[in-house]
């Protein structure tokens, strides 16, 4: 699926690599979490639910639709959490042990 966002500016700011399920990603200093996903792909996760993927909804961390996960397990929201290098963010929460 093509990506949910086009970014129609302030696209001259410095790169930030990261990846998302393990799959290499580019996003933009300053991107949130949900930003840098979203111009990469269609969808933050899967619904708890099992009613289908999900985009976040609010964009101000109160809706709970745009969990992700982090390498270390620990649980982000996208829309309100800047991007960092290197940071590998997943879908589903990553097995550990």
């Amino acid at each position: 699926m093509p990506p949910r966002f086009t970014r129609l500016a302030e696209a001259g700011r410095p790169p930030v690599a990261f990846s998302i399920d393990n799959r290499p990603a580019i996003a933009l200093q300053g991107d949130t979490i949900l930003v840098a996903m979203l111009t990469q792909t269609s969808h933050v996760r899967e619904s708890d639910f099992g009613d289908g993927p999900r985009a976040g909804f609010c964009v101000m961390g109160a809706c709970q639709d745009c969990w992700v996960w982090k390498a270390d397990g620990q649980r982000v929201r996208a829309c309100s959490t800047e991007i960092t290098e290197g940071v590998s963010v997943f879908t589903k929460e990553p097995e550990h042990g």
